[in-house]
């Protein structure tokens, strides 16, 4: 057994073998209160890798949240070789009034790191954030779900180009992988640049709480502990069929080209033909029908919730599958 190291931030220091719930001030209220993000860290015995889990960038995002509670305080950690820095709300502020930009200005966290000491709040809380429980870590994992109004299937977003990104997103154990990286000022664009790979976790809805894609997304954080050796006990997953897309071309957004009233024809998750009926639109008489169909064989990875649309709003988010990955998908969803 080797020795591991302490996890140190500012104003406190966690010793292996122990585990810390930590309430960390970020900014200040109007009236001047501490505003606490809930941090769990959790130091193994023995020296391994450290992965921070985040969730809740956006306040309103709330699966991602019951995960990374579920790993800091429902798992047996006695086996932990590393360090799990779990960071459940980044949010708080738009936690609290539920909605996925900070209150404060309508900022974007996620738009806001690496941050800075002088500039705005946002930046002001991503910085914080980013200097104490970020930048110390190996590896990052940053839950998020879609927007209101729309859902995903689980999938990863990383960049592939960095070697680790492509390890972390593999390991996940997802069926689908977007090769793309982050937009400047996201957590996992920031993180990965400063030599932290992280890759980002997409699963459901916004305002749910939704066990299916938890426990899926449970399953990928045990793979990733296990192939980074920081589980004794866990096992690499392989989901059956994975599709790994990149490039412009092999995904789109299908928009609606009119107002009105949408009948979904299929789900998130759903292999659908080129030609294949995916939603209809309709006035209120029912007297105009127009229907949306598939450019090209793929995968809806999103789909809105939300029945109503203007001319251009999103409908579904579509990813071109090559005929190999087709016919494994086809096979997986024929197997009893």
């Amino acid at each position: 057994m080797s020795d591991a190291d302490p996890f140190t931030f500012d104003g406190g220091r966690v010793d292996p073998g122990e585990t810390e719930n930590i309430r960390y001030t970020v900014t200040e209220t109007y009236l001047g209160d501490p505003v606490r993000i809930p941090v769990t860290i959790v130091n193994g015995e023995q020296a391994g890798p450290t992965l921070f889990l985040s969730a809740a960038a956006h306040g309103d995002e709330l699966n991602g949240i019951e995960v990374v509670r579920t790993v800091g305080h429902s798992w047996d950690h006695s086996d932990l070789c590393g360090t799990l820095v779990c960071l459940p709300v980044l949010n708080v502020p738009g936690f609290i009034a539920q909605q996925r930009y900070l209150p404060i200005y309508d900022r974007d966290l996620n738009r806001s790191f690496p941050g800075a000491t002088d500039g705005t709040s946002a930046k002001r809380i991503a910085h914080s954030i980013f200097r104490n429980f970020i930048q110390p870590c190996d590896l990052g994992l940053d839950f998020h779900t879609s927007t209101r109004g729309r859902t995903n299937m689980l999938h990863v977003r990383a960049g592939l180009a960095n070697e680790t990104s492509e390890r972390l997103a593999k390991a996940f154990a997802s069926n689908v992988i977007i090769d793309k990286q982050g937009p400047s000022g996201s957590l996992r664009f920031e993180a990965t640049e400063a030599g932290v790979p992280t890759v980002a976790v997409e699963m459901g809805e916004a305002h749910r709480f939704q066990r299916e894609f938890i426990d899926e997304a449970l399953v990928g954080v045990e793979s990733v502990l296990a192939e980074f050796g920081m589980r004794e006990t866990a096992t690499v997953r392989w989901p059956g069929w994975r599709a790994i897309i990149a490039g412009s071309e092999e995904k789109t957004w299908i928009r609606a080209d009119v107002g009105g009233l949408v009948d979904v024809q299929t789900s998130y998750g759903d292999l659908v033909y080129e030609g294949e009926t995916i939603a209809r639109i309709t006035n209120p008489f029912q007297t105009e029908i127009t229907t949306v169909t598939a450019p090209f064989t793929g995968l809806l990875v999103g789909l809105l919730e939300n029945p109503l649309v203007y001319p251009g709003n999103p409908l579904c988010h579509l990813v071109k599958v090559d005929d190999r990955t087709r016919r494994a998908i086809e096979y997986t969803k024929s197997s009893p």
